[in-house]
């Protein structure tokens, strides 16, 4: 079973009021083990991460409900396909977007 490049995806950006680096990398597992959850990122230490999931597998609500501890705040949402979000994970990206700056 494949996954079509215009599969539709929701980014949540996060800032976070109550974490640390303990906090973050136990959080950080238990959503990683989700279905639903394509990439998520917790950085204990800058109080902030991003979510990347499948609405028809997993809600907004059911992730916001499981990071209720580490007082969630959501400063960005939207919508991106699996491509871009394989695309966008290319290391080359990386270095071609910082030499261009």
């Amino acid at each position: 079973m494949g996954v079509k490049p215009d599969k539709r995806l929701t980014k949540l950006v996060l800032r976070f009021g109550n974490i640390d680096w303990e906090k973050a990398s136990a959080k950080q597992y238990e959503l990683e083990k989700e279905l639903g959850v394509w990439r998520i990122f917790l950085n204990g230490y800058a109080k902030n991460g991003f979510v990347v999931f499948d609405g028809e597998m997993i809600s907004k609500e059911s992730i916001m409900e499981k990071l209720t501890e580490l007082e969630p705040e959501v400063v960005g949402e939207e919508t991106i396909t699996a491509q871009q979000l394989i695309e966008s994970s290319y290391s080359w990206n990386n270095i071609i977007g910082k030499a261009k700056s």
